[in-house]
């Protein structure tokens, strides 16, 4: 049996007929008429007189008073019924736990707003002292690990505004060295830089990538050398225990 074959024995024709009848007025900025949606589905008006009045009756369409049809905000709704920030969240948390045990080295997770990078997520390693971002803290696009990252994979076009956002969208306001920084860190997938905040802490900032390929979020960890421990995983190791895991996140 082929694919389309197994296509053609699972079709769901209502099933198809209503999503079909959704998608069209999704893309009709002042709705359809019901002969207008017949002729653009090739359906006759009585096959799709049923279905609208199914939908109209569930709230996915609205019937206005010069007898069109459009579609509602339910489907809106029910998209943000579980907001994706919650679900990001809820995802990486596993993750973000099992990395700061191995590493023994706290992380936080990033996501951009409206060109602010905000902390949404934060563990501790094991241990009695760690360097910490409290989760709500805004921080810096140009001078951070977490900034680098989403600067680094962003569009040219996409970058700009975000500078702009920063009041530096003009070459001469750029900070020296950042093109070329931006250009590193995209070709080896991840930032290592020292603080610009803290002495003696490094940043190491892995992406973590949505569905479409973007840069959803930032998975960093304030990396510092343990005088204590000998045996404390280093640098590299805790890098590449960094990277395993913004993997893992992007996956899920």
């Amino acid at each position: 049996m082929t694919i389309d074959d197994d296509a053609e024995r699972y079709r769901a024709p209502a099933l198809d007929k209503g999503l079909d009848i959704l998608e069209l007025l999704a893309g009709s900025a002042d709705g359809l008429s019901q002969a207008e949606i017949a002729k653009a589905l090739d359906r006759t008006p009585n096959e799709i007189y049923r279905m609208l009045d199914r939908l109209v009756r569930r709230d996915y369409v609205r019937r206005t008073p010069e007898d069109r049809y459009e579609i509602t905000l339910k489907l809106f709704e029910l998209g943000h019924a579980r907001p994706p920030m919650h679900r990001l969240i809820s995802q990486a948390m596993p993750v973000l736990r099992n990395f700061a045990l191995k590493a023994e080295q706290a992380c936080h997770l990033v996501v951009q707003d409206r060109n602010i990078l905000v902390v949404i997520a934060q563990v501790d390693g094991p241990g009695y002292w760690n360097v910490s971002i409290r989760v709500g803290s805004r921080i810096s696009l140009v001078n951070t690990g977490s900034g680098h990252v989403f600067l680094a994979f962003a569009t040219p076009e996409e970058r700009l505004l975000m500078l702009e956002e920063q009041d530096l969208g003009r070459i001469e306001q750029m900070p020296k060295g950042l093109d070329a920084r931006l250009i590193g860190v995209r070709e080896q997938g991840y930032e290592m830089m020292p603080s610009a905040q803290v002495s003696g802490v490094s940043n190491l900032s892995v992406p973590i990538f949505g569905p479409l390929g973007t840069v959803i979020a930032v998975l960093t960890c304030p990396y510092t050398q343990r005088l204590d421990k000998l045996d404390a995983p280093t640098m590299p190791t805790v890098l590449k225990l960094l990277q395993q895991a913004g993997k893992e996140i992007s996956q899920r």
